[in-house]
């Protein structure tokens, strides 16, 4: 009996350190990521500002080919919003342009809603390094209350990232093919 004792404070006393440290950890994340892709910066934008091509190059949209999609407004305007449901992976959320400059900048507001609630914004900026060459960052960042942000203890930074680079590279290989 003794030892069920020891093995119920040394549980709980892990439980209570994580969540002191949680305490003293940050509450959110900025990260952005670049790529260059060899087509002029309006045809970049262009495919960029057209929500539905996410289906075809954003790695979280992959996760699930079989997931429900709604839209509300038209593609590639201030307001539009791409909902979804999906499997667990994949989760359901929706995403809504909530800013334009023309060939320049797209900021998206992404709300999860499964399998957490959460807010994120996921601007993407492009700029004409020359004629025919754009560079894209894709950006993302949002605030985690607590205890939720002891997830940023656990790398959820770099895996955002390393998925943005897999769909910056889905990009770039999509635009320069054509």
């Amino acid at each position: 009996m003794s030892i069920l004792f020891i093995i119920l404070y040394i549980i709980f006393g892990f439980i209570a350190l994580v969540l002191i440290i949680g305490l003293f950890t940050k509450k959110g994340y900025a990260i952005s990521r670049s790529i260059v892709i060899n087509r002029p910066v309006d045809e970049v934008f262009y495919y960029l500002r057209h929500i539905k091509n996410q289906d075809y190059f954003s790695k979280w949209v992959m996760t699930d080919p079989n997931m429900k999609k709604t839209f509300i407004g038209t593609d590639g305007t201030l307001g539009f919003i791409y909902a979804w449901e999906g499997n667990k992976k994949a989760g359901m959320g929706e995403q809504e342009i909530t800013g334009i400059e023309e060939n320049k900048s797209l900021d998206i507001e992404v709300r999860f809603k499964k399998p957490f609630e959460a807010t994120a914004n996921t601007p993407f900026v492009t700029e004409a390094i020359t004629a025919n060459e754009t560079r894209v960052t894709w950006g993302a960042s949002s605030g985690m209350k607590y205890p939720m942000n002891i997830f940023l203890l656990i790398g959820i930074e770099k895996n955002l990232e390393k998925d943005i680079d897999i769909s910056l590279g889905n990009l770039k290989r999509i635009l320069e093919s054509k």
